[in-house]
């Protein structure tokens, strides 16, 4: 996932952005693990979400394991070209991180317990990095479908901070915002780890439990 040769850390601003394309990237109808479409129409009652966390091969492998989770797909998101291509993204030029779109049933599970999969799954503190992984595309991000998600989001960015804070952490850098677009990113990105089970994986938790329910939430209020 080295693709760049120097460091890329600094946002593109809007007007230097690529310009991308209308066409929107294809990709395959089922999921190679769970068998479920990745794109949408999805079933009436589901939710979505959508995460950066670093390499997103890794971050969607944390999420199709998951109790409750329908499907999962890589993507772009959080930047301004439209349907980029992957090398696009590498040079820093379209704003995007590497994201994971979940789509959960809650009814088998909660954005909360989502949220602790992302919170404990890499590292939220590192900035425009994820390990060895530097560059804008790596970025640690929440975006948000619905109002409740965001307040929720927010809510354990707070509980969580305290617990880094507890265990010699730094501030987290998390980006939370709501999803303006989520573009898919190309075949051989969705489910790469199933595909290739010795391939890299550059996510790294802290080690460090994040509180979820009711008891976090009343944390985050006092």
């Amino acid at each position: 996932m080295h693709l760049f040769s120097r460091h890329k850390t600094q946002m593109v601003d809007a007007a230097d952005a690529l310009p991308g394309r209308e066409q929107t990237m294809r990709v395959p109808e089922r999921h190679d693990v769970l068998g479920t479409p990745i794109a949408p129409p999805f079933p009436d009652g589901l939710e979505q979400a959508v995460f950066g966390m670093g390499c997103f091969w890794g971050a969607e492998r944390v999420f199709w394991k998951a109790p409750g989770v329908y499907t999962t797909a890589a993507g772009y998101a959080g930047g301004y070209t439209p349907n980029p291509s992957y090398e696009e993204v590498c040079t820093a030029k379209t704003g995007h991180t590497e994201v994971v779109l979940v789509v959960f049933d809650p009814k088998q599970t909660s954005y909360e317990a989502i949220l602790k999969l992302f919170w404990e799954n890499h590292d939220p503190t590192q900035g425009m990095r994820q390990g060895n992984d530097v560059g804008t595309q790596y970025r640690s991000a929440i975006y948000t479908t619905t109002d409740a998600q965001r307040e929720t989001a927010e809510s354990s960015r707070r509980v969580f901070q305290r617990e880094l804070t507890g265990g010699g952490y730094d501030e987290i850098t998390t980006e939370i915002a709501p999803l303006e677009h989520f573009y898919y990113a190309e075949d051989y990105h969705q489910q790469y780890l199933a595909k290739n089970p010795n391939g890299y994986c550059g996510l790294g938790g802290t080690g460090v439990s994040c509180p979820v329910g009711i008891g976090a939430a009343a944390q985050a209020a006092s």
